[in-house]
């Protein structure tokens, strides 16, 4: 196997000639995201769709950083704010509706552990998946092999080292469950809340005319 096969099957593999023309390309369309002017919305929107091959609704707030963007598969409605990094050796796949905060950090690339294998220039990647309607906290850093459930929320500056459930606030270093999300939280927000009638009223009405509504677990 040539070491482009090789990455791609979750092997370790070296950064050659090959791995490396497929990150130039992508450089390539990384600068033009990060110096475009920042009030061109539509431009910004064009270049996010081709530098991840398709999207629906996908927006990013330069700046941006990621190896090849093509291992990045995105839902719709996705939108990374300021400064996000994805290393994107492995596959990254992330569900609808998700959101990131400034300086959120995706880490599919590792380096063996012991000096004298790491020493060699092999490293590796391992997939990352995110569920829909997932926040993820400003600063926080999502580690290699890690599933984040459907509808959770990842506190800023968390580290997240193993999987997290459908329906969880985690949080800290390592990122850890504190709670499930309930329907009880519908109608907070910061701090506990409530939020005012009028903006109760329009989310109401946005609900009721959505053709897909977030719906909460049934109990049994």
């Amino acid at each position: 196997m040539n070491n482009p096969e090789r990455r791609d099957k979750g092997l370790v593999y070296i950064a050659d000639g090959q791995v490396m023309e497929e990150m130039l390309q992508c450089r390539k369309l990384l600068h033009k995201l990060n110096t475009i002017d920042c009030s061109d919305f539509e431009g910004i929107a064009a270049i996010v769709k081709e530098l991840f091959g398709k999207s629906d609704g996908a927006f990013i707030n330069p700046p941006f950083h990621c190896d090849y963007g093509s291992h990045i598969e995105v839902g719709k409605n996705f939108f990374a704010n300021y400064n996000c990094t994805i290393l994107d050796v492995g596959k990254v796949k992330i569900g609808d509706n998700c959101q990131m905060a400034p300086n959120v950090q995706i880490y599919t690339a590792g380096h063996p552990i012991h000096p004298a294998s790491r020493n060699t220039a092999y490293e590796y990647g391992i997939d990352v998946t995110i569920g829909d309607n997932v926040w993820l906290g400003g600063g926080c850093i999502i580690n290699p092999g890690v599933h984040i459930g459907d509808n959770a929320v990842i506190g800023a500056g968390a580290v997240v080292t193993k999987d997290i459930p459908d329906w969880s606030i985690a949080v800290g270093s390592p990122a850890r469950v504190i709670r499930t999300i309930t329907e009880e939280d519908r109608d907070k927000f910061f701090g506990g809340q409530t939020i005012d009638e009028e903006a109760w009223a329009h989310m109401q009405q946005m609900w009721a005319e959505s053709d897909d509504p977030v719906k909460f677990p049934t109990k049994e």
